[in-house]
């Protein structure tokens, strides 16, 4: 008898359905987070995805003028449905042209330079 802990599937599909739920709950949630960040920062983003093991996956967001941030999904397809329904454009990495436009403020180099706590505004 082999050992498992996966959870059993009910003949209803119910698991399924949950599954789905989740899935869409998060869509949801991250397609708002996506438009509010891509208005506040000229009107449009392009982001990269990129996985980052148990915890899921990471989207790096580049705003029009330079600003980023980035949020953490728990599904990849989740993430990939909601840039789509935000409108931003994915990149297979964070290089080249995408990478230029990110704009570096003083927190970010004070955080660099192991100033981890209480560094200063980014502006």
């Amino acid at each position: 008898m082999a050992d498992t802990h996966e959870a059993e599937e009910r003949p209803d599909g119910q698991a399924d359905r949950r599954e789905e739920r989740r899935s869409a709950r998060e869509t949801a949630r991250l397609t708002k987070q996506i438009r509010a960040f891509a208005a506040a920062h000229g009107g449009g983003a392009d982001g990269q995805l990129a996985y980052l093991g148990a915890r899921g996956f990471r989207l790096v967001l580049v705003g029009a003028d330079g600003a980023w941030g980035d949020l953490v999904a728990a599904r990849r397809g989740a993430a990939e449905r909601a840039a789509e329904q935000a409108g931003v454009t994915l990149h297979d990495a964070l290089d080249g042209e995408l990478a230029g436009r990110m704009r570096t403020g003083r927190y970010e180099w004070s955080r660099m330079a192991g100033i981890q706590v209480g560094g200063p505004a980014n502006s």
